[in-house]
């Protein structure tokens, strides 16, 4: 389209006037356009703003854009599937597997949806028209999943140049509703464990697994892989790496040994030698078990996170404080995830010493 200054162009049934290079103004509204070429194909966007020194530096802006993008052979016609499967190929070396699975699952919810589409050619419109379909279908936690595995995709599209913008930006997340942890108490967790021993060989190591993760805050796969070589007692402290895995935040951390956790340990090496490089206990999974015991008791369906929870609960109650906790069990927030999960129980507890006052 060819034009001299302020020499009037019709498209789309409307009239334009050209007031500088690639700059348009709408005749009807003064709403200014962007009009540029990349490998022979017309680029026109709205820029939004009726003020020209405004629509000057988003034209500056929308020229970046489309110089990044790469519209070479073939690659105007990738799907968002194939766009998928090159951004997960891409991150699988850094994810770990249940993390990976998470993303899978993700996809293949997207795919009914935005499989097919050429990634270009997906809207706003479109991806707010999923979220309203789809947020009621679905708890928010899910939601939020897939709302970020879409964002990434198509973030990985904006970076490799295949579209200027993330269409899926628009899209916010859902708040999650507040859950309360399922902590055992004392007697309920001490039972557990009486009801596990009381039980055959078979149950043996499943009670060895729940105390390990109930007197040392770890996650279970942190557990999976932890080690008596991992144990200083001279220091008196232990290392949490995770393995050939890591831990959650990809970062080994030093906890101190506490007492009921040295003796735990100790008491393991009287029944056996325990090779240094070898799991301190030799199973991945106390589930099972600790659902049998549950239902011989009529406890609530406690599971092996809730014993990492029953630490933390623990330690409040001895008064440490949630900065210290946090670093025990590996957040890297200061507190704040132990603080919003567990503060109602230092209240409580507070409240229960309080009555011990008397004059």
């Amino acid at each position: 389209m060819k034009s001299t200054q302020n020499d009037p162009v019709r498209q789309d049934g409307r009239t334009y006037s050209k007031v500088a290079e690639c700059l348009y103004r709408s005749d009807a509204s003064g709403v200014y356009y962007a009009l540029l070429k990349k490998s022979g194909k017309q680029i026109r966007r709205s820029l939004k703003t009726s003020d020209r020194k405004l629509a000057e530096r988003r034209l500056s802006e929308f020229r970046e854009k489309v110089d990044r993008l790469d519209l070479g052979e073939g690659k105007t016609r990738l799907t968002f599937d194939d766009v998928a499967a090159r951004w997960l190929d891409s991150l699988r070396s850094h994810l770990k597997p249940s993390s990976a699975l998470r993303r899978e699952t993700s996809l293949k919810q997207l795919r009914p949806t935005f499989g097919a589409l050429p990634v270009r050619s997906i809207t706003r419109l479109q991806c707010e028209e999923w979220a309203k379909h789809r947020s009621p279908q679905i708890a928010s936690s899910t939601f939020n999943n897939e709302r970020e595995t879409m964002l990434s995709v198509l973030d990985y599209a904006q970076r490799e140049g295949l579209i200027m913008d993330n269409p899926a930006k628009v899209i916010g997340r859902r708040k999650l509703g507040k859950t309360t942890a399922l902590i055992p108490s004392r007697e309920q967790f001490e039972k557990l464990l009486s009801t596990l021993r009381g039980m055959d060989i078979r149950y043996q190591d499943a009670a060895d697994f729940i105390e390990l993760l109930a007197y040392s805050g770890m996650r279970k796969a942190e557990a999976n892989a932890f080690r008596l070589a991992d144990v200083d007692f001279e220091r008196g402290s232990f290392n949490v790496t995770g393995g050939l895995l890591g831990t959650k935040n990809h970062e080994s951390r030093v906890v101190p040994m506490f007492p009921v956790f040295r003796a735990f340990i100790e008491r393991l090496q009287t029944q056996g030698p325990r090779l240094a490089d070898k799991p301190l206990v030799p199973i991945l999974d106390g589930k099972n078990a600790l659902d049998t015991a549950c239902k011989l008791n009529g406890y609530p369906h406690f599971t092996n996170h809730c014993m990492r929870h029953f630490f933390v609960s623990n330690a409040l109650e001895k008064g440490v404080d949630f900065k210290t906790i946090a670093a025990w069990v590996g957040h890297k927030d200061g507190g704040l995830l132990v603080a919003k999960t567990y503060g109602h129980l230092r209240d409580t507890h507070s409240f229960e010493m309080a009555k011990r006052i008397t004059l």
